[in-house]
């Protein structure tokens, strides 16, 4: 059977305060998608508001301009299908959440304002740690992470390695007053154990059934991680 593995991808296409677009990160989307599918999983797609989800303009160039991975998720009709009817997170709580084997969370800054404060995404998250699923993240996607707790009211980060897009990279792209909060500060309040490289080094740590990245350069590693993991050879 193939393994399940649950991608949340942002509805949010704006960044409250400014007058800029956001959304998901296209590489960090295309990159363990096609990893996982190449490799034999099923990845299924959903958002907090379900339905389309918007890409960040600042992550894709006109055709023919890309990363070849990026070029394929562009041409990839059955893909951007999906991306434009993904499943609502609610949804996904109340029919299907026993039948993931993961938890996929990609970035882009639209995870900053939407899933922290989805009911969905902290249930799916607390249930998934409860039922020892791995629960992935890669860049922004680790706010997905911040509002779920573990049945000690402890949050599910507290005492784990953890890796995030750190606070020096939000002041290198000059978004330290935008965002809602820091990501790396958030997640060092809860108690983890946050660990980083430099700056768009591709980083990433796993601990336990969690495995998370730093930034979009390191969206190969993280996926290579969730593969191994699930005892998948890469495709």
């Amino acid at each position: 059977m193939k393994p399940q593995i649950l991608m949340i991808i942002t509805s949010n296409a704006e960044m409250s305060s400014s007058d800029r677009q956001t959304g998901f990160w296209a590489e960090e989307v295309a990159v363990p998608y096609y990893e996982l599918v190449d490799a034999g999983a099923e990845v299924i797609l959903a958002s907090p508001k379900g339905g389309a989800v918007p890409v960040d303009p600042s992550s894709v160039k006109p055709a023919g301009e890309n990363d070849a991975i990026v070029e394929r998720y562009l041409a990839d009709k059955e893909l951007q299908a999906q991306l434009g009817a993904t499943k609502k997170t609610a949804d996904v709580v109340d029919t299907q959440v026993d039948a993931f084997d993961a938890i996929f969370f990609p970035g882009g800054h639209g995870t900053m304002w939407d899933l922290p404060t989805d009911a969905g995404v902290t249930t799916l998250v607390q249930t998934a740690f409860a039922n020892n699923k791995f629960v992935v993240s890669v860049c922004h996607g680790a706010a997905g992470l911040v509002t779920a707790k573990r049945a000690d009211g402890e949050s599910v980060v507290k005492d784990l390695r953890v890796s995030a897009f750190t606070d020096e990279e939000e002041k290198a792209v000059g978004l330290e007053a935008v965002v809602p909060f820091m990501l790396e500060t958030r997640l060092r309040e809860l108690g983890c154990r946050f660990e980083g490289a430099a700056n768009w080094v591709p980083f990433a740590v796993r601990d336990g059934n969690l495995i998370t990245g730093q930034n979009p350069q390191s969206s190969d590693l993280v996926a290579q991680s969730l593969l191994d993991a699930l005892g998948l050879a890469k495709g």
